[in-house]
């Protein structure tokens, strides 16, 4: 059944929502683990409190060529974030925070208000830390129409717990497989868990949804599209990511970014502080393909190479 959430009654996703909502009393929503109650409006490392706080909503026609189709994947953009990444190109949104509270209700119109633009999906951009306020707003959003495929497109630092929760309402997941070494995500994403994290999530999402399919239209139907972030001077977690995903399913879908540039406070990093050589760009596509996978976004212009 598509989109998925269809085979899930309202009651089940309630009661998702009622544990979800519970646990914020002692957060673990993330893999922060801040035990904070953000149900009285304490935050820590998200800085986010009972309700999510949203920056933005609106059909982006900037996403991959399987999201964005003909009239826009419906992005809802949410704020701040459990990543603390010194490169970061949407600072003002995920640090500082730039945005407004919705209720469940106010969440729901949002997605409604996204399928009436036509987009094609709603994509929820950094939900690692509101899963709870999607559970809530989601069966509101079905009861009133909401019959778009779901989108999650999260930095894969999620919490187990919380992709359970999330396990048959999503179609596509979207994580963003950044780095590989403790080393390297302490340093650059204040995360030194970061890659195992990343690993146990990219893996079960494996599992609910599998390969990314899409339809006769163009269009992603259900599974998992990686995404990958080139990095300057970084090829060595790239290749590792690469072995990583093919190990895992030889299958996977993977689009391999070169729109990496200086931002935020790259100034401070200087071995971070350019932007990737052409040979650099070389070299990833020839450790994609040396690492045996051979799905490679060639669509969007997010994509660094072109499909053989």
């Amino acid at each position: 059944m598509w989109p998925a959430y269809r085979a899930v009654s309202l009651s089940e996703i309630r009661r998702r929502a009622q544990l979800a909502v519970d646990s914020l009393a002692s957060c673990e929503v993330c893999p922060r683990n801040c035990r904070v109650n953000r149900l009285e409006g304490q935050a820590r490392v998200c800085s986010t409190g009972r309700y999510a706080r949203v920056s933005t909503w609106f059909a982006h026609f900037g996403e991959e060529d399987c999201l964005r189709g003909t009239r826009g994947s419906g992005t809802i953009f949410f704020s701040f974030c459990n990543l603390k990444c010194v490169f970061c190109q949407n600072h003002d949104t995920s640090q500082a925070g730039v945005g407004r509270e919705l209720s469940p209700a106010a969440l729901a119109a949002a997605m409604l208000d996204l399928q009436n633009q036509g987009c094609h999906n709603i994509n929820f951009v950094t939900p690692e830390h509101v899963v709870p306020e999607i559970l809530e707003a989601l069966p509101l959003a079905i009861e009133r129409g909401l019959a778009l495929p779901l989108v999650y497109n999260t930095s894969a630092y999620d919490a187990l717990e919380s992709l359970a929760w999330m396990d048959g309402l999503v179609d596509i997941y979207m994580p963003d497989f950044k780095l590989w070494t403790r080393q390297s995500s302490m340093r650059y994403l204040k995360a030194k868990d970061y890659p195992e994290v990343a690993q146990a999530a990219v893996t079960e999402m494996q599992r609910q949804v599998g390969a990314l399919e899409i339809g006769a239209d163009g269009l992603a139907r259900r599974g998992v599209l990686v995404r990958h972030l080139v990095m300057p001077g970084l090829l060595d977690e790239s290749a590792a990511i690469f072995r990583f995903l093919h190990e895992l399913a030889p299958d996977t879908y993977v689009n391999v970014m070169g729109q990496y540039r200086p931002e935020y406070k790259s100034a401070d990093y200087p071995e971070i502080d350019r932007c990737p050589s052409a040979e650099e760009m070389r070299k990833a596509r020839e450790l994609f393909h040396a690492s045996g996978l051979t799905r490679l976004d060639a669509r969007g212009p997010r994509s660094l190479v072109v499909l053989d």
